[in-house]
């Protein structure tokens, strides 16, 4: 009877373990906007993984928010970048829409894409991508940021070296959850 017990009450206490880790990952790394982010990543050639990983590191899947410097919506786009981008797609602009899940998973996608292409690796991209394309291509020439002009060996803005450390902790869950 007392192994009966002890095999209910562990049973109950697995049950209970792996709801609430289950809690904790919903949580920490939604799924929302899956379809739109694989369908924008497969059109732009942009790992869907990477993708969700900047959406939970710029806005936490908050398609609301509005950055104190005035960056929009779940991938937090500066409306000059944005504008930018909606020209090249051909698409209308608009500061609105920067708050709809597609329009902006759309542009952000786009630029990241973008960005990874023209510095030709992910890193420098996601850099780019939080510090300005023009900051990026400046560290590159200078000594005391990169020895070969290609990449970096120091990152001189913190903010920027925590975001690329934070997109990477989040790509390590959600390159299990896009496949």
């Amino acid at each position: 009877m007392r192994t009966a017990y002890s095999i209910l009450i562990l049973s109950i206490i697995a049950i209970f373990l792996t709801y609430t880790i289950g809690c904790f990952y919903a949580y920490f790394y939604p799924m929302t906007y899956a379809d739109t982010i694989v369908e924008y990543s497969n059109s732009y050639n942009v790992d869907s993984a990477l993708v969700a990983s900047v959406v939970n590191s710029e806005s936490s899947f908050k398609n609301d928010v509005k950055s104190q410097k005035g960056a929009i919506g779940l991938m937090q786009l500066m409306p000059t970048t944005a504008e930018w981008v909606a020209t090249k797609l051909n698409e209308e602009y608009s500061e609105e829409k920067l708050y709809e899940p597609e329009y902006n998973i759309k542009l952000g996608t786009y630029y990241l894409g973008y960005l990874i292409e023209y510095f030709g690796d992910t890193e420098l991209g996601l850099c780019a991508y939080n510090a300005g394309q023009g900051n990026v291509s400046n560290w590159l020439l200078n000594k005391e940021y990169s020895t070969d002009g290609k990449t970096l060996t120091k990152i001189p803005y913190k903010e920027t070296e925590n975001y690329l450390n934070r997109v990477y902790k989040n790509y390590h869950y959600y390159k299990n959850k896009y496949k």
